[in-house]
């Protein structure tokens, strides 16, 4: 069984209007258990609770802001921002080429939590004036701290409360960090496939490459930044949930889409390894998107390039 992130079991939303539902802190605990985390039951045992046993919602939301704020480290230590754009920008312009049409173009970013990434392409501008720029989660109390930073920082972005598949107005690109680890079998695919199904022309999604050294850094910079014990926790979990480059291109493989992964992880050096991005286009984009990478276009691979699965995991051929 997988190791279970607390975060992701401590709040629950209504999947079609998105309003917050109970959790029973007796039930999350139940579950940590039987997955053999018994750490991670003691966590949430400490968390507060009313008479019936349902955790704290307020409480749960202060948590878990605090939580993502002292993630935003990693992110700005990663450059998440610089290396999105590295990809974005000449994502844009093969879009631009390809369609012969102005803007404008809509950024939609999958899971944004305090909306890190939306925030630094927005105060950077690197994108264009002609790219609108979203941020979406269905974690209202996430999503609204997002909100109130970028109205501090005098930002040009938004960010919405939903469904990132389900906007009055549709993405030209998806992108997301750190999100892929948490859908698990089926969902993965599932996830990829209503990109492809909607009028996005592409996603680039950055998450933990899943290398033998992730959950040993993961452990080392949590325990170095992270406050709460739930932070520490679900930092390594999140790396020991790393799905493979092979997994990854499997699941993003669905019609419609050309999946690729910039930098696999058997052409990185694994010290230097912690995120790598998985990148889908419509097959028309691959050309134009190579062109405006130039040289860099080397490190985009697709699935016909990693070695089959009696291979070691991540090799190149």
């Amino acid at each position: 069984m997988h190791p279970l992130e607390i975060s992701d079991l401590i709040t629950a939303v209504d999947p079609v209007n998105g309003h917050r539902l109970p959790v029973w802190r007796a039930e999350v605990i139940r579950q940590l258990r039987e997955s053999g985390d018994e750490r991670a039951a003691g966590i949430v045992a400490d968390l507060p609770a009313d008479r019936d046993g349902i955790l704290d919602p307020h409480a749960v939301d202060r948590l878990l802001i605090s939580v993502h704020t002292e993630l935003q480290r990693l992110s700005e230590e990663l450059r998440i921002g610089e290396r999105l754009v590295h990809l974005l920008r000449p994502l844009f312009t093969a879009i631009r080429s390809a369609s012969g049409q102005a803007g404008p173009y809509r950024l939609v970013d999958v899971g944004c939590g305090l909306g890190y990434a939306i925030r630094w392409i927005a105060s950077t501008h690197a994108l264009g004036a002609d790219v609108e720029l979203v941020g979406v989660d269905l974690d209202a109390a996430l999503v609204g701290e997002a909100d109130q930073l970028a109205r501090a920082e005098g930002l040009d972005c938004r960010f919405v409360h939903g469904n990132a598949f389900d906007l009055p107005e549709a993405a030209t690109v998806y992108i997301s960090t750190g999100v892929l680890h948490h859908f698990r079998g089926p969902a993965l695919a599932e996830f990829f496939q209503a990109q492809a199904a909607s009028p996005a022309q592409a996603f680039c999604h950055f998450d933990i490459a899943a290398t033998r050294l992730a959950p040993i850094g993961a452990w080392i910079f949590h325990r170095a930044r992270m406050r709460h014990p739930l932070g520490r926790h679900d930092g390594v979990v999140s790396a020991q949930r790393a799905h493979s480059d092979e997994a990854l291109l499997r699941a993003a493989d669905v019609p419609g889409i050309r999946p690729l992964l910039y930098e696999p992880r058997g052409a990185a050096n694994p010290f230097c390894t912690t995120l790598r991005p998985v990148v889908g286009v419509r097959p028309h984009l691959e050309a134009p998107l190579r062109r405006a990478l130039g040289r860099a276009s080397r490190r985009l691979v697709g699935p016909e390039h990693l070695v089959a699965p009696e291979h070691p995991a991540g090799a190149l051929r």
